[in-house]
């Protein structure tokens, strides 16, 4: 039974002991410089699952389509799995040899195309006939995941960087306070021997039922002046982040080109309408100076009316004797007033 099961524990211990081992990592969280590149390197982990989604997307596609085209038949599945998911995963990284990747290069081998005899176990054939959809298939996807999808994890790896680096020393701060009060809850004694620890927690919570009271060692409670100065200091702190992220998003080049796209729409509205009033006064000029013109020509013409009835009638009275009554009185000068302007 125990040499049975020997394999199983040998594997299970290497795996319990590289878990061991990586959780040591936990412990240099409270290190001001360590800290942030330890949540950063936790932050990439959760980037490196959407970057194996979508890898897997492109994997499956080529590898189900390449198995489909070079072999016609093969009902192993071990063989198939291998085919479809670690020979193109193996392509990323240039460690497939060449006649796997084309057929037209593959050496003379032992194989067959007899069903029984693949059935049985022996190497199928490949099919030449897709080897040029192959290299296709195999261009396209190394373009692929080697350029656009590398890049694209790098940049997601650069983005997590700078975001948890702007804030380093916030987060440090709550990852100290968090693995603080995680070993405060723990029980005090190492393994194997934390079995009694948890005997005797499980007596005094279930069998005993005393409450804990570690969860109360973080919880403070004020009351009247302290409070009030807490409540002050909140208030201060809740200011001066607001006016500090103000700062920021006035600074970015996003606000720049807003407030600069509202002065331009400002000064084209300003210039529109002086524009409108020069046109009003000019049309208002125009107006006035034909009215006027207008009004002058008027007066004109009944000057030279008069002239001309009082030269008539001085001819009339030199044409006659002094003696005698004139046929008319002169002319008299009539006077043209301006008729009102209407708007």
């Amino acid at each position: 039974m125990f040499s049975s099961w020997f394999d199983a524990g040998r594997a299970l211990l290497c795996v319990d002991y590289m878990v061991f081992t990586l959780n040591l990592i936990h412990i240099f969280a409270i290190h001001r410089q360590l800290g942030p590149k330890i949540i950063i390197v936790g932050k990439m982990i959760k980037d490196i699952f959407f970057f194996l989604f979508f890898l897997g997307v492109w994997l499956m596609a080529y590898g189900v389509a390449n198995q489909a085209l070079i072999y016609s038949y093969d009902p192993r599945p071990d063989r198939i799995f291998r085919r479809v998911f670690y020979g193109p995963y193996l392509h990323i990284y240039g460690l497939s040899p060449e006649e796997e990747m084309d057929v037209g290069q593959e050496e003379a081998m032992l194989c067959t195309t007899n069903t029984t005899l693949i059935e049985g176990g022996a190497e199928p054939c490949r099919n030449q006939y897709g080897n040029w959809l192959v290299v296709i298939l195999l261009v396209v996807y190394l373009l692929v995941t080697n350029i656009l999808l590398i890049n694209l994890l790098i940049a997601m790896f650069s983005y997590t960087f700078n975001k948890v680096q702007e804030h380093s020393d916030v987060y440090w701060k709550f990852q100290r306070y968090k693995l603080i009060v995680e070993y405060h809850s723990r029980p005090s004694l190492a393994p194997p021997f934390i079995i009694l620890s948890h005997l005797h927690i499980f007596v005094k919570r279930h069998i005993r039922r005393v409450p804990s009271v570690k969860v109360h060692d973080f919880v403070r409670e004020l009351r009247g002046k302290a409070a009030n100065r807490l409540m002050t200091w909140e208030s201060i702190q809740k200011e001066n982040f607001l006016s500090a992220q103000s700062k920021v998003q006035r600074g970015t080049d996003s606000e720049r080109i807003k407030r600069i796209s509202v002065k331009v729409d400002t000064v084209v509205k300003q210039m529109g309408t002086s524009r409108d009033y020069e046109h009003r006064l000019r049309a208002l000029e125009n107006q006035v100076t034909s009215r006027d013109y207008e009004h002058r020509l008027r007066a004109l013409e009944n000057q030279m009316e008069y002239c001309s009835s009082a030269m008539s009638w001085i001819v009339d009275t030199l044409v006659q004797s002094s003696m005698v009554k004139p046929p008319r009185p002169p002319p008299t000068h009539r006077v043209l007033h301006a008729s009102p302007t209407s708007n």
